[in-house]
């Protein structure tokens, strides 16, 4: 994959404008000539920058786990912070990305139930992102566990797994969770910020109770 360093401002736009358009339509409802006329350009530039649609989404993963590898690199770096503070960072980045960016997340889902129609390419990128989020968060664990801050019988694929599928399954229900919990009079911009707040606060409790000893603080 080429680093997204090297992607220039007219590529990012077509990556920007496919994610959306994948998010909305999917990638099998998705053509070339869609994303060209919305990012208002040639079909041939689409071609000429990417080569094929295969590969332009393959552009998106690879600019998004950039983006998420860079703040898992960042936070276990980072000498200042405990084993455990670098899970809360870690919590706070997964809820503000996954609820920041949902067309990416939409497309994550949708290609994860997509079944049959999916192609190897899409499959193998999704394991790829999956593992890195996961292999981040087992490098913290295994930090804690060294220094003798965490439980060594901690599950991290359970861990990541409780993560990332409670935020995403509140954002699929958002209109639920809205309603059960008395919100509905609350602008949307509200609502997301008390809904980050309750994850990260709930979040971070479970983590802790599970990875962290009692006298932990």
């Amino acid at each position: 994959m080429v680093n997204k360093m090297e992607y220039n401002a007219k590529q990012l736009q077509i990556i920007q404008v496919a994610e959306r358009l994948f998010a909305g339509k999917g990638f099998s409802g998705t053509s070339i000539r869609d994303i060209a006329h919305e990012a208002d350009i040639n079909v041939s530039m689409i071609s000429y920058y990417f080569g094929s649609k295969e590969k332009l989404i393959e552009a998106l993963f690879e600019v998004r786990s950039v983006e998420s590898v860079t703040r898992l690199e960042t936070i276990i770096a980072n000498a200042d912070l405990t084993p455990l503070q670098k899970i809360f960072i870690l919590i706070d980045g997964a809820i503000d990305r996954l609820m920041g960016n949902q067309c990416f997340h939409n497309i994550m889902l949708r290609e994860q139930l997509s079944g049959e129609d999916r192609t190897q390419v899409i499959s193998d990128l999704i394991f790829e992102l999956k593992f890195k989020n996961w292999e981040g968060l087992e490098t913290i664990i295994k930090e804690g566990q060294k220094k003798g801050d965490f439980r060594e019988d901690v599950n991290v694929s359970l861990l990541s797994a409780t993560l990332y599928g409670t935020v995403n399954q509140i954002i699929t229900t958002q209109s639920f969770f809205k309603k059960i919990n008395n919100l509905e009079h609350l602008t949307q911009e509200e609502f997301e910020k008390d809904l980050k707040l309750k994850l990260s606060k709930h979040l971070k409790s479970i983590f802790k109770a599970t990875v962290a000893y009692e006298t932990i603080e």
